[in-house]
Formats: C-alpha cells, sequence, structure tokens
C-alpha cells in the first residue's frame, strides 16, 4: 500500500490496479472512498482500460478477427509498477504482456499518477501507442464514495450541477446503450439522491449534449462535507450506485462508453472509442476536492 499526504488530505493507492482505496482529511476520522464490501461491489475506485463499461457478448473485432474483453478491460485486475514517488506524487504504470496481448494486441504503456494539491487529489491518465499500427482504446475512472459519509439518512444527498436545469442521458439496458433519449428534471441545479434513480443502472451523459458538463458535487442537507469533481474534457460521465442497500455512490468521468445496442462490434468504429497513432500520447486528468 502506497500513501501520500500533505497538510490537508491524506491519501492510500494499491498497485493492484493502481488503485485509490482511501482519501480522508488530516485530523479528520471520515473516509470519503468506499471500504470495498464483496456483498455489494468489492471495488474502491478502479480504472477503465482498455474499454469502458460492457461490449456485446463480451467480445470485439478487430480487422477481421474476434477478441475477448470482459467488462471494463483488464487494467484494473493487474499490478502496476511504481515509477515515480516524491512527496506530493505518485506515478504507477502498466505495460503489455502475454496476457494482455491475447485480450488486446497491442504495445501499450498506461501511467496513472496521483498528485495532491492543497484539498484537491489531481489523477492523470497517460497512455502511449507502441504498437507500429493505430491503437483503438477507451479509458475511464470509477470512483466510488462513501453514502452518506456519516450516519446520517442517504435520502439527505444531492448532485449540484452548474449551469444545468435538465440532464439530457442514455439508457442502459441488458442489450447496451439506448440512444434515445430521456430526460432528467433539475430542481434549481440539484438532483436528489435515492436508490430509486439507480434502478435500472447507471445514469449515463454525454458531456456536448449537457452544456459541455465538467463538475459535479456531491453534498448533503445536514452539514457543509461536499466532494467536488472536476473533469473538463472528458466527453461521458456516469453515476451509479446498486439500488440493493449499498452504501456508496460513483462519479465516473470516461473517455468512451459500453457498446451502444445492435453495435457491430468493430472497435475502431465503437461510439466514443479514441484512436492513437504509433508513439502517440493521450494525456487527462480530473481533480476530486473535498
Amino acid at each position: 500500500m502506497y500513501k501520500l499526504s500533505n497538510d490537508f488530505i491524506n491519501i492510500k493507492i494499491k498497485k493492484l490496479g493502481a488503485e485509490l482505496c482511501s482519501l480522508k482529511k488530516q485530523n479528520d476520522s471520515i473516509e470519503y472512498i468506499w471500504q470495498a464490501d464483496e456483498k455489494y461491489w468489492a471495488r474502491h475506485s478502479p480504472v477503465l482500460f482498455p474499454i469502458v463499461g460492457k461490449l456485446i457478448d463480451d467480445e470485439y473485432i478487430l480487422n477481421g478477427k474476434k477478441f475477448n474483453l470482459s467488462q471494463h478491460g483488464f487494467a484494473r485486475n493487474m499490478n502496476f509498477d511504481v515509477v515515480n514517488e516524491d512527496e506530493s506524487s505518485l506515478i504507477f504504470e502498466l505495460k503489455e504482456n502475454k496476457e494482455t496481448l491475447e485480450k488486446y494486441p497491442f504495445y501499450f504503456s498506461l501511467k496513472i499518477s496521483y498528485e495532491l494539491i492543497k484539498n484537491i487529489l489531481k489523477v492523470s491518465y497517460e497512455v502511449k501507442n507502441n504498437s507500429k499500427g493505430k491503437m483503438p482504446f477507451s479509458i475511464g475512472a470509477h470512483p466510488a464514495f462513501n453514502w452518506p459519509l456519516e450516519n446520517k439518512n442517504k435520502k439527505d444527498y444531492y448532485f449540484e450541477f452548474e449551469n444545468l436545469n435538465e440532464l439530457k442521458t442514455y439508457p442502459l439496458t441488458l442489450k447496451g446503450i439506448d440512444l434515445k433519449e430521456k430526460t432528467i428534471y433539475l430542481d434549481d441545479k440539484v438532483l436528489n439522491i435515492n436508490e430509486e434513480l439507480f434502478k435500472n443502472d447507471a445514469i449515463i451523459l454525454e458531456n456536448k449534449k449537457n452544456s459541455n458538463l465538467n463538475s459535479i458535487s456531491l453534498k448533503n442537507k445536514t452539514n457543509n462535507r461536499c466532494i467536488k469533481m472536476t473533469f473538463e474534457g472528458f466527453e461521458y460521465l456516469g453515476l451509479w450506485s446498486k439500488p440493493s442497500g449499498a452504501d456508496f455512490i460513483c462519479i465516473e468521468p470516461w473517455h468512451g462508453l459500453a457498446d451502444v445496442i445492435n453495435h457491430n462490434k468493430d472497435i475502431t468504429q465503437k461510439k466514443g472509442i479514441k484512436i492513437l497513432n504509433p508513439q502517440e500520447i493521450f494525456k487527462s486528468s480530473y481533480f476530486i476536492e473535498i
């Protein structure tokens, strides 16, 4: 387990998946990150790579050949190497190996960095294509926050958006994402949270159809505790919990999506997919402020 701290916050990250597994304020016992419970969901904040979401039949087609990849890809289940460490930051790296090449035939470098900036945690992704041809990929975050943060009523919590009075969402079905939009109306930029919201799985937003949504705050009606996530440049946002008593809620900025209904499985034609040329590097960051 690796640790970082400053005068404001402290975090813990494990090598498996380079996964954030604790976020606290200094001199405060409240844990902001879900502590994983197999009864509901045994993860904290996995990285989603080289796909986001689920493929139809857990397979994709590349140059006429079929490959199998399970939901959210393999990075979250693999040990990363620590390639840089100092007082305020940690950088983890994953590269291809025999196991990944069977599922995803590309040579790559995936770096995940964690940096503390006062009371803000900056999480950055760097993806490099070391293959000779073009490399399709998606990458996304999946941080789960304790909901409620303290012994409070879950119904006291809400999401607050900037400059939005409604959300245009894509329904997630057993057959994939339905691109027939639905609308969720907000109450003065506020979406009150309850388990009923997630009865049909995640709420999926395409940012350009929601006034270039790039931040969201998790607040409550009883105190001033707040989690603000900022994710400028991410094309999609997922909001998710399990409507079964699970005490977590996820805020998930993504570069990519699950397969849409009736997709032809060609990964290069997948909605939201990114394509890197040989030796090209993709970079992206998001921020968690408490």
